[in-house]
Protein backbone atom coordinates (compact mmCIF):
# COMPACT_ATOMS: atom_id res chain seq x y z
CA UNK A 1 0.00 0.00 0.00
CA UNK A 2 2.71 2.59 1.09
CA UNK A 3 4.29 1.59 -2.37
CA UNK A 4 1.25 3.78 -4.34
CA UNK A 5 2.06 6.90 -6.03
CA UNK A 6 -0.39 9.83 -6.68
CA UNK A 7 -0.40 8.83 -9.95
CA UNK A 8 -1.80 5.34 -9.16
CA UNK A 9 -4.31 7.10 -7.32
CA UNK A 10 -5.24 9.63 -9.49
CA UNK A 11 -5.66 6.75 -12.57
CA UNK A 12 -7.67 5.04 -10.33
CA UNK A 13 -9.92 7.33 -10.12
CA UNK A 14 -10.29 7.86 -13.76
CA UNK A 15 -10.57 4.45 -14.48
CA UNK A 16 -13.53 4.57 -12.60
CA UNK A 17 -15.02 7.76 -13.73
CA UNK A 18 -14.84 6.89 -17.57
CA UNK A 19 -15.70 3.25 -16.83
CA UNK A 20 -13.19 1.69 -19.68
CA UNK A 21 -9.46 1.25 -19.42
CA UNK A 22 -8.94 2.05 -23.27
CA UNK A 23 -10.81 5.17 -22.24
CA UNK A 24 -7.92 5.96 -19.81
CA UNK A 25 -4.87 4.98 -22.48
CA UNK A 26 -6.23 7.21 -24.38
CA UNK A 27 -6.30 10.06 -22.07
CA UNK A 28 -3.25 9.21 -21.00
CA UNK A 29 -1.32 8.20 -24.81
CA UNK A 30 -0.29 4.87 -23.34
CA UNK A 31 -1.15 1.42 -23.90
CA UNK A 32 -4.03 -0.41 -22.40
CA UNK A 33 -2.14 -3.30 -21.26
CA UNK A 34 0.15 -0.46 -19.32
CA UNK A 35 -3.01 0.74 -17.44
CA UNK A 36 -3.81 -2.81 -16.50
CA UNK A 37 -0.86 -3.59 -15.14
CA UNK A 38 -1.10 -0.50 -12.91
CA UNK A 39 -4.52 -1.89 -11.58
CA UNK A 40 -3.37 -4.93 -11.06
CA UNK A 41 -0.63 -3.63 -8.92
CA UNK A 42 -2.56 -1.10 -7.16
CA UNK A 43 -5.04 -4.13 -6.23
CA UNK A 44 -2.24 -6.31 -5.15
CA UNK A 45 -0.38 -3.53 -2.77
CA UNK A 46 -4.55 -3.43 -1.40
CA UNK A 47 -4.59 -7.03 -1.07
CA UNK A 48 -8.21 -6.85 -2.21
CA UNK A 49 -10.15 -6.89 -5.76
CA UNK A 50 -11.19 -3.36 -6.23
CA UNK A 51 -12.62 -3.11 -9.82
CA UNK A 52 -15.24 -5.96 -11.32
CA UNK A 53 -14.77 -6.70 -14.75
CA UNK A 54 -17.05 -7.58 -17.24
CA UNK A 55 -18.63 -7.91 -20.50
CA UNK A 56 -20.49 -4.56 -19.72
CA UNK A 57 -17.62 -2.90 -18.64
CA UNK A 58 -16.29 -2.07 -15.14
CA UNK A 59 -17.46 -1.34 -11.52
CA UNK A 60 -16.44 -0.82 -8.26
CA UNK A 61 -16.63 -3.45 -5.85
CA UNK A 62 -17.28 -2.35 -1.94
CA UNK A 63 -13.63 -2.39 -1.29
CA UNK A 64 -13.46 -0.08 -4.62
CA UNK A 65 -15.62 2.27 -3.40
CA UNK A 66 -13.66 2.38 -0.34
CA UNK A 67 -10.45 2.88 -1.48
CA UNK A 68 -12.17 5.46 -4.30
CA UNK A 69 -13.21 7.43 -1.22
CA UNK A 70 -9.53 7.55 0.00
CA UNK A 71 -8.14 8.23 -2.82
CA UNK A 72 -10.45 11.41 -3.70
CA UNK A 73 -9.19 12.77 -0.26
CA UNK A 74 -5.90 12.29 -0.97
CA UNK A 75 -5.59 13.86 -4.41
CA UNK A 76 -7.99 16.71 -2.62
CA UNK A 77 -5.28 17.46 -0.28
CA UNK A 78 -2.82 17.45 -2.83
CA UNK A 79 -4.55 19.56 -4.72
CA UNK A 80 -5.00 22.19 -1.68
CA UNK A 81 -0.71 21.85 -1.32
CA UNK A 82 -0.57 22.40 -5.39
CA UNK A 83 -2.84 25.86 -5.00
CA UNK A 84 -1.16 27.35 -1.97
CA UNK A 85 2.20 26.99 -4.05
CA UNK A 86 0.88 27.61 -7.30
CA UNK A 87 -1.06 31.01 -6.34
CA UNK A 88 2.68 32.87 -6.02
CA UNK A 89 4.02 31.73 -9.44
CA UNK A 90 0.61 32.24 -11.16
CA UNK A 91 0.86 29.63 -13.68
CA UNK A 92 -1.89 29.42 -15.85
CA UNK A 93 -1.94 25.74 -17.18
CA UNK A 94 -3.29 22.31 -17.48
CA UNK A 95 -6.60 20.93 -18.00
CA UNK A 96 -10.09 22.01 -16.43
CA UNK A 97 -12.93 19.49 -16.17
CA UNK A 98 -16.32 22.28 -17.09
CA UNK A 99 -19.79 20.92 -16.50
CA UNK A 100 -22.58 23.23 -17.87
CA UNK A 101 -26.08 23.00 -18.73
CA UNK A 102 -26.49 22.43 -22.93
CA UNK A 103 -27.49 25.66 -23.14
CA UNK A 104 -25.08 27.62 -21.38
CA UNK A 105 -22.48 25.03 -22.69
CA UNK A 106 -23.39 26.24 -26.20
CA UNK A 107 -24.78 29.56 -26.53
CA UNK A 108 -21.55 30.93 -23.86
CA UNK A 109 -19.10 28.69 -22.89
CA UNK A 110 -18.14 27.40 -26.15
CA UNK A 111 -18.08 31.09 -27.74
CA UNK A 112 -15.42 32.29 -25.28
CA UNK A 113 -13.24 29.44 -25.56
CA UNK A 114 -11.22 31.01 -28.40
CA UNK A 115 -10.44 34.27 -26.38
CA UNK A 116 -9.53 32.01 -23.24
CA UNK A 117 -6.93 30.01 -25.40
CA UNK A 118 -5.91 33.69 -26.23
CA UNK A 119 -5.57 35.05 -23.59
CA UNK A 120 -4.56 31.46 -21.17
CA UNK A 121 -2.73 29.76 -23.94
CA UNK A 122 -1.22 26.63 -21.49
CA UNK A 123 -4.74 26.04 -20.72
CA UNK A 124 -7.34 23.26 -22.07
CA UNK A 125 -10.56 22.68 -21.22
CA UNK A 126 -12.38 19.51 -20.98
CA UNK A 127 -16.36 19.95 -21.34
CA UNK A 128 -18.88 17.92 -19.49
CA UNK A 129 -22.19 18.83 -21.15
CA UNK A 130 -25.71 17.73 -20.20
CA UNK A 131 -28.91 19.03 -18.18
CA UNK A 132 -28.11 16.81 -15.16
CA UNK A 133 -26.59 18.08 -12.28
CA UNK A 134 -22.87 16.78 -12.37
CA UNK A 135 -21.53 14.84 -8.87
CA UNK A 136 -18.71 17.12 -9.15
CA UNK A 137 -16.53 14.59 -7.04
CA UNK A 138 -17.61 11.68 -8.57
CA UNK A 139 -17.25 12.79 -12.39
CA UNK A 140 -13.81 14.58 -11.36
CA UNK A 141 -15.37 17.86 -12.19
CA UNK A 142 -13.33 21.41 -11.47
CA UNK A 143 -15.60 23.66 -12.06
CA UNK A 144 -19.69 23.75 -12.62
CA UNK A 145 -21.46 26.68 -14.29
CA UNK A 146 -24.59 26.45 -12.24
CA UNK A 147 -28.00 28.22 -11.94
CA UNK A 148 -29.50 28.02 -8.66
CA UNK A 149 -31.01 30.12 -5.86
CA UNK A 150 -29.79 28.06 -3.12
CA UNK A 151 -26.00 26.31 -2.84
CA UNK A 152 -24.88 23.46 -0.50
CA UNK A 153 -22.59 24.60 1.80
CA UNK A 154 -19.66 22.59 0.96
CA UNK A 155 -18.90 24.45 -2.35
CA UNK A 156 -17.20 27.32 -3.15
CA UNK A 157 -19.75 29.13 -5.57
CA UNK A 158 -19.32 32.99 -7.19
CA UNK A 159 -21.97 34.60 -9.05
CA UNK A 160 -20.81 35.22 -12.50
CA UNK A 161 -24.21 36.16 -14.23
CA UNK A 162 -28.24 35.55 -14.69
CA UNK A 163 -29.95 33.50 -16.38
CA UNK A 164 -33.79 34.05 -17.51
CA UNK A 165 -36.90 31.96 -19.12
CA UNK A 166 -39.61 33.22 -21.10
CA UNK A 167 -41.86 31.53 -23.65
CA UNK A 168 -41.39 31.54 -27.35
CA UNK A 169 -43.00 29.77 -30.70
CA UNK A 170 -41.87 29.57 -34.14
CA UNK A 171 -43.12 32.04 -36.49
CA UNK A 172 -44.44 29.01 -38.78
CA UNK A 173 -46.36 27.67 -35.85
CA UNK A 174 -48.23 30.91 -34.69
CA UNK A 175 -49.40 30.98 -38.76
CA UNK A 176 -50.65 27.29 -38.43
CA UNK A 177 -52.22 27.94 -34.95
CA UNK A 178 -52.12 31.20 -33.76
CA UNK A 179 -50.64 32.54 -30.50
CA UNK A 180 -52.52 32.49 -27.09
CA UNK A 181 -53.55 35.53 -25.77
CA UNK A 182 -54.18 34.98 -22.04
CA UNK A 183 -53.32 31.54 -19.51
CA UNK A 184 -56.30 30.44 -20.16
CA UNK A 185 -55.47 29.76 -23.91
CA UNK A 186 -52.49 27.92 -23.42
CA UNK A 187 -54.38 24.26 -22.34
CA UNK A 188 -55.45 24.53 -26.57
CA UNK A 189 -51.85 24.47 -27.75
CA UNK A 190 -49.28 22.14 -28.27
CA UNK A 191 -46.44 22.43 -25.17
CA UNK A 192 -43.30 21.48 -25.56
CA UNK A 193 -41.96 20.57 -21.98
CA UNK A 194 -38.79 18.85 -19.84
CA UNK A 195 -39.02 15.19 -18.39
CA UNK A 196 -36.06 15.16 -16.51
CA UNK A 197 -36.72 18.71 -15.00
CA UNK A 198 -40.58 18.58 -13.79
CA UNK A 199 -39.96 22.21 -12.13
CA UNK A 200 -38.83 23.67 -15.62
CA UNK A 201 -42.77 22.98 -16.82
CA UNK A 202 -44.10 24.88 -13.91
CA UNK A 203 -44.25 28.17 -16.06
CA UNK A 204 -44.20 31.70 -13.79
CA UNK A 205 -46.01 34.46 -15.31
CA UNK A 206 -47.93 37.79 -13.38
CA UNK A 207 -51.34 38.51 -13.83
CA UNK A 208 -52.85 41.64 -12.88
CA UNK A 209 -49.46 41.76 -10.77
CA UNK A 210 -50.24 38.96 -8.77
CA UNK A 211 -48.12 35.68 -9.37
CA UNK A 212 -49.64 32.76 -11.19
CA UNK A 213 -48.59 29.43 -12.26
CA UNK A 214 -49.16 27.27 -15.18
CA UNK A 215 -48.56 23.84 -15.00
CA UNK A 216 -47.62 22.76 -18.49
CA UNK A 217 -48.21 19.00 -19.53
CA UNK A 218 -46.37 18.61 -22.99
CA UNK A 219 -47.53 17.40 -26.23
CA UNK A 220 -43.74 17.05 -27.14
CA UNK A 221 -41.62 16.24 -23.95
CA UNK A 222 -37.60 15.84 -24.05
CA UNK A 223 -35.26 15.29 -21.49
CA UNK A 224 -32.79 18.33 -22.91
CA UNK A 225 -33.01 21.94 -23.22
CA UNK A 226 -31.27 21.86 -26.47
CA UNK A 227 -33.26 19.99 -28.36
CA UNK A 228 -36.56 22.02 -26.75
CA UNK A 229 -35.30 24.48 -28.44
CA UNK A 230 -34.88 22.29 -31.83
CA UNK A 231 -38.73 21.35 -31.32
CA UNK A 232 -40.07 24.78 -30.73
CA UNK A 233 -37.96 26.28 -34.20
CA UNK A 234 -39.47 23.40 -35.96
CA UNK A 235 -42.78 24.49 -35.25
CA UNK A 236 -44.06 21.79 -33.11
CA UNK A 237 -45.24 24.18 -30.26
CA UNK A 238 -44.74 26.86 -27.42
CA UNK A 239 -41.87 26.07 -25.12
CA UNK A 240 -40.17 27.96 -22.13
CA UNK A 241 -36.50 28.71 -23.52
CA UNK A 242 -33.76 30.20 -21.94
CA UNK A 243 -33.56 33.89 -23.08
CA UNK A 244 -29.74 33.37 -23.63
CA UNK A 245 -31.31 31.39 -26.48
CA UNK A 246 -34.87 32.75 -26.98
CA UNK A 247 -33.78 36.59 -26.98
CA UNK A 248 -31.27 36.13 -30.11
CA UNK A 249 -33.33 33.79 -31.99
CA UNK A 250 -36.05 36.33 -32.10
CA UNK A 251 -33.37 38.91 -33.61
CA UNK A 252 -33.07 36.14 -36.30
CA UNK A 253 -36.74 35.89 -36.81
CA UNK A 254 -36.92 32.31 -36.18
CA UNK A 255 -38.77 32.83 -33.04
CA UNK A 256 -41.37 35.05 -31.50
CA UNK A 257 -42.20 35.61 -28.41
CA UNK A 258 -45.33 34.20 -26.37
CA UNK A 259 -47.40 36.21 -23.52
CA UNK A 260 -44.41 38.67 -23.35
CA UNK A 261 -46.33 41.04 -21.04
CA UNK A 262 -47.30 38.43 -18.78
CA UNK A 263 -44.82 35.70 -18.69
CA UNK A 264 -42.24 36.30 -15.34
CA UNK A 265 -38.79 35.70 -16.60
CA UNK A 266 -37.57 35.23 -13.01
CA UNK A 267 -34.03 35.58 -13.30
CA UNK A 268 -31.64 32.94 -11.73
CA UNK A 269 -27.67 33.72 -10.63
CA UNK A 270 -25.92 31.72 -12.77
CA UNK A 271 -22.83 30.51 -10.63
CA UNK A 272 -19.01 28.95 -11.15
CA UNK A 273 -18.79 26.26 -8.50
CA UNK A 274 -15.62 24.64 -7.07
CA UNK A 275 -15.55 21.86 -4.45
CA UNK A 276 -12.83 22.49 -1.43
CA UNK A 277 -10.44 24.58 -2.22
CA UNK A 278 -9.87 24.09 -5.49
CA UNK A 279 -10.66 27.61 -6.34
CA UNK A 280 -7.32 28.54 -5.15
CA UNK A 281 -6.11 26.90 -8.25
CA UNK A 282 -4.40 29.33 -10.62
CA UNK A 283 -5.79 27.72 -13.25
CA UNK A 284 -9.38 27.49 -11.85
CA UNK A 285 -9.34 30.97 -11.23
CA UNK A 286 -8.23 32.13 -14.02
CA UNK A 287 -11.29 30.35 -15.73
CA UNK A 288 -13.59 32.03 -13.45
CA UNK A 289 -11.99 35.58 -13.38
CA UNK A 290 -12.54 35.18 -17.12
CA UNK A 291 -16.30 33.60 -17.44
CA UNK A 292 -17.20 36.08 -14.90
CA UNK A 293 -15.73 38.82 -17.27
CA UNK A 294 -17.72 37.22 -20.16
CA UNK A 295 -21.11 36.69 -18.78
CA UNK A 296 -20.49 40.54 -17.77
CA UNK A 297 -20.72 42.06 -21.24
CA UNK A 298 -23.83 40.60 -21.70
CA UNK A 299 -22.70 39.13 -24.86
CA UNK A 300 -25.40 37.70 -27.58
CA UNK A 301 -25.61 34.26 -27.86
CA UNK A 302 -24.26 33.04 -31.19
CA UNK A 303 -27.01 31.03 -32.12
CA UNK A 304 -25.55 29.06 -34.86
CA UNK A 305 -28.26 26.38 -34.40
CA UNK A 306 -30.49 25.20 -32.06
Amino acid sequence: MRELAFDDLLLFVRVAQLGTLSAVARERDVPVSQVSRTLVRIEKGCGARLIHRSTHGLSLTAEGETFMGHARRVLGTLDELEGDFAASARDVAGVVRVAASTVVAQYQIVPSLLELAQRHPRLRVELDVGDRLADMARDGIDLAIRTAHVLPDTVVAREIGTLGRALYAAPAYAAAHGLPQDLDDLPQHRLVTNNAVPMLNQWPFRVNGKPATFAADGHWRTNDTNMAASMVLEGLGIGRLATLVGEDLVRQGRLVPVLPGLVDVQPVPVYAVTAGARHRLPKIRACIDFWAEWFGRGRPAQARSA
